[in-house]
């Protein structure tokens, strides 16, 4: 793991002390996710990403009820190996309910990996300084310098290495973790900024996800990554739409859900689970850090994201840099859909919404309309023994189409643009179906959230946006040789799993 890499001659280290947590026992708590709804006198559940539907037994309904009144679930009932415990680790799983894991759970050592690459030596030493403070509950800190023009000098309170050539993030990463000895590494990038320890002894962003371990099924946790506060126009787009930010609301990580990845920009994992799943791809320059989640949750671990601990990215300044940046996220897409077969699609609808929403725009409102009522006549059938059954079916199907319609629109300005603007050369019909999925989507955000930015300049940037990414997505399609990363995902919807507690 550490070859073609020169040891520092002056290697700074200490130990960092590790919280001490408060005596006795650690116990999780759950919280519902803002998705669910019950219905059927309560013993059906609807939630989660993807959207799933659960019958419940008097024992499964009785532990949602306490989780609703902030209660913890009955032990006798989430006994290892119970009908109510199978049914806890499934909803878990599928994103209905949440982990909040206790403040005095048992602390696990960590040591953070930073991969640096720094053009000025200055500036390198004070971003360094203050990400060694903002670990505070770190045990150790490795800082691993991928061949900068001007070398790293040692910083106070971290080993430092060297590569002789620039081998990208991902190869620093391996080479920093194949020091580590304690059970858990985090990984923090050089532009990441942490607020630092807070004298009342609140927990840090870091304890805030070592708490998860507490569940040992649990292989890598991820925080929130908000955009650092900037004055530019730019900078203020980031803060809104930052491509890092994944939002304020915990959940599963797993491609074709909500959460589908996190960037590596500061994550914590398992070291032995790193280890068993080979690390970081160091052949991708880009996209590395999705290649290793999805590795990881492919083989059957559970992977968090807590938003609850917050870190700040500083964000591209101007529209060439974080065009140059979305270009570069577009071109890992193919590659990763070459290693994931199926888990890179542009757009994931069910097949009854996409031809519903393409007759419509197609000139047959009417059919489109007559398709959309089927889905919804089919999903009352499955719902027929549900009470409320056919008003659950119209809810689920109106929104199942509503939000089809959002992200074929986001398809055709991001994945497929190239293709519609072909066809708007053509086409008067095709130029609407543009000028349309352009506009609205970014026009309905800037509506519905009412940023600082003009809703002209907004809606601007949102089209750079996703015309940077959708290039780079073609490059990186042309050079893998390879349309997978543009073939949207047509799932049956709505699903046939349904999962109760027996």
């Amino acid at each position: 793991g550490t070859k073609g890499v020169v040891r520092a001659t002056t290697v700074v280290a200490r130990r960092i002390e590790p919280e001490r947590t408060r005596q006795g026992e650690a116990v999780t708590t759950y919280v519902l996710d803002g998705s669910v709804v019950r219905v059927g006198g309560a013993r059906v559940l609807v939630g989660g990403s993807p959207l799933r539907l659960f019958r419940l037994t008097a024992a499964g309904a009785n532990m949602i009820d306490r989780i609703e009144q902030g209660e913890q679930p009955d032990a006798a009932d989430t006994t290892a190996g119970s009908a109510v415990s199978r049914l806890l680790d499934r909803l878990l799983d599928a994103g209905v309910i949440h982990p909040v894991p206790a403040t005095n759970t048992p602390s696990l050592a960590v040591t953070v990996v930073i991969p640096a690459y720094c053009t000025a030596a200055g500036q390198a030493a004070s971003a360094l300084e203050r990400l060694i403070r903002g670990c505070g509950s770190a045990e150790s800190i490795v800082i691993v310098d991928d061949a900068s023009p001007v070398p790293i000098a040692p910083v106070t309170g971290a080993t430092l290495i060297r590569h002789e050539r620039n081998r990208g993030p991902g190869a620093a990463r391996n080479t920093g973790a194949a020091l580590v000895t304690t059970p858990l590494v985090a990984f923090v990038d050089t532009d990441v900024v942490l607020a630092e320890p807070n004298p009342t002894n609140e927990r840090g962003w870091l304890d805030l996800l070592v708490a998860h371990f507490v569940d040992e099924r649990v292989a890598l946790v991820a925080p929130r990554v908000t955009s650092v506060p900037g004055e530019s126009l730019i900078e203020r787009y980031e803060q809104l739409h930052s491509p890092l930010d994944l939002g304020d609301r915990p959940g599963p990580i797993k491609a074709g859900s909500r959460i589908s990845y996190v960037p590596s920009a500061a994550i914590v994992v398992r070291t032995d689970h790193f280890r068993a799943a080979g690390g970081f791809d160091e052949a991708m320059r880009v996209g590395e850090d999705v290649d290793f989640v999805w590795r990881l949750a492919a083989a059957g671990h559970r992977l968090r994201f807590e938003p609850a601990s917050v870190v700040s990215h500083s964000p591209r300044r101007t529209l060439a840099a974080a065009s140059r940046q979305r270009f570069g996220y577009g071109s890992s897409a193919a590659p990763l859909a070459r290693r994931h077969r199926g888990a890179v699609a542009p757009v994931r609808v069910s097949g009854w919404s996409a031809a519903a929403w393409a007759t419509t725009v197609a000139g047959w409102p009417i059919v489109g309309g007559a398709i959309a009522a089927v889905t919804t006549a089919l999903l009352a059938r499955k719902l027929r023994d549900v009470p409320d059954g056919p008003k659950l079916a119209l809810r689920l199907a109106g929104l199942g189409h509503l939000y089809a319609g959002r992200s074929l629109a986001s398809g055709v300005t991001r994945a497929w643009w190239p293709l519609a603007c072909a066809g708007a050369l053509i086409s008067k019909r095709c130029r609407r179906i543009v000028v349309l999925a352009a506009l609205a989507p970014p026009s309905i955000d800037w509506l519905r959230n009412r940023p600082s930015i003009p809703m002209p300049n907004y809606v601007a940037l949102r089209l750079a946006d996703d015309i940077a990414y959708g290039a780079g997505l073609w490059r990186g399609v042309a050079n893998e040789r390879s349309l997978a990363a543009l073939t949207p995902d047509l799932t049956s919807w709505p699903g046939r799993r349904q999962t109760a507690a027996e």
